[in-house]
C-alpha cells in the first residue's frame, strides 16, 4: 500500500505497519525527525512520493508497484492529498480507497479504518489494538467529565497564517464534532468560508470571538503560540495573553492509539483552564 501520511500512521497501529510501503504529504520535518502525523511508523522504511500539498511523484509512485492507495476524503469526491490533475494518472496505476473524514464524529472514521486493516489482514483482538481501544474509551470519559466540570468555559478551535486567524467550524471537523458531544462548549464561527470549514478573519479582527481556551492548529504550516503572542492582536485574544493555549492534531490520526492522546490533551487542558472575563 502507499498511503497518506496520516493513513499510514494509523494502519499501522492496527497492526499493517510491513503492508506500508510508500506515504505522501509532511513526513520528515526540516531537521530530518518524523512528523508527528507519522506517529509510530518508521519513516526510514517507506519511500516518501510526495511532501507536500501538491507533491505526488508519479514516476516513484508507480515504480513501487502498489496494490492499493489509501488517504481520507474530507470533501466527496476529493481524495487528501492526491493532486486533481494527476489524479487519474494516479488511479490508473492502482484502485484507491478513501475514508471520510469529515461531517462525522472521530470514532466513524477510526471505526471504518480499522475494518479496512481487518479486511487486510490486521487482527484487530491483537493486545497493542484492545489496549489502545480501552484508553480511548477511559480517555473520552475523563474529557466528559472536565467538560462538565468546567461548564462556561469556551473553547476555540484556531489556526493562524502570516496574515490570517483561521477559526474553526466544530460542526465539521470529525473531532471537534466529538469533543463537543462530550460536552466541550465550542466557539461556533458565523461567517463561515464556502466549504462550511472556517472563518477566516484578519489579525485586526482577531478577537472577534471571545474564548478561555485555544486549540491550536500545531502543524508545521500553522502559526505556533510563541507566533501569536508576538502579534499586535495578542491583546484581543485573552486566552493567548492567559497562556491557555494547548495543541490541536488538525488532522487527527485515525486509530484508537492515535486519538487517545488528543483525548487526554484536551482533557488536561480543561482542567487546568481558568474562566477568563
Amino acid at each position: 500500500m502507499v498511503a497518506f501520511t496520516g493513513t499510514a500512521a494509523a494502519l499501522h497501529d492496527f497492526g499493517l505497519a510491513d503492508r506500508v510501503v510508500g506515504v505522501f504529504g509532511e513526513t520528515r520535518r526540516a531537521d530530518g525527525k518524523a512528523d508527528p502525523a507519522a506517529g509510530d511508523l518508521d519513516i526510514d522504511k517507506v519511500t516518501i512520493v510526495g511532501s507536500a500539498w501538491g507533491e505526488f511523484g508519479i514516476e516513484k509512485y508507480a515504480a513501487l508497484r502498489p496494490d492499493l492507495l489509501v488517504t481520507h476524503m474530507y470533501d466527496p469526491d476529493a481524495l487528501w492529498y492526491v493532486p486533481d490533475e494527476s489524479r487519474d494518472k494516479i488511479l490508473a496505476l492502482a484502485p484507491g480507497v478513501a475514508v471520510t473524514t469529515a461531517r462525522v464524529p472521530l470514532p466513524e472514521p477510526i471505526k471504518r479504518y480499522a475494518a479496512l486493516a481487518e479486511s487486510l489482514g490486521a487482527d484487530l483482538g491483537a493486545k497493542r489494538v484492545t489496549e489502545a481501544k480501552a484508553r480511548f474509551e477511559a480517555a473520552a470519559e475523563t474529557l466528559r467529565q472536565a467538560a462538565k466540570a468546567a461548564g462556561g468555559l469556551k473553547v476555540m478551535a484556531a489556526s493562524g497564517s502570516a496574515d490570517l486567524f483561521y477559526v474553526t467550524n466544530p460542526a465539521v471537523s470529525t473531532d471537534l464534532m466529538y469533543f463537543r458531544e462530550l460536552g466541550v462548549d465550542f466557539v461556533v464561527p458565523d461567517a463561515l468560508d464556502p466549504q462550511g470549514y472556517f472563518e477566516s478573519l484578519s489579525w485586526e479582527n482577531a478577537g472577534k470571538y471571545r474564548a478561555g481556551l485555544i486549540l491550536l492548529d500545531n502543524r508545521s504550516t500553522a502559526l505556533q503560540p510563541a507566533d501569536l503572542a508576538a502579534k499586535p492582536a495578542r491583546s484581543a485574544l485573552p486566552a493567548v495573553k492567559a497562556g491557555q493555549v494547548t495543541p490541536w492534531d488538525a488532522v487527527p490520526r485515525f486509530s484508537w492509539l492515535g486519538a487517545a492522546p488528543l483525548l487526554e490533551g484536551l482533557a488536561k487542558a480543561v482542567q487546568g483552564a481558568k474562566k477568563l472575563g
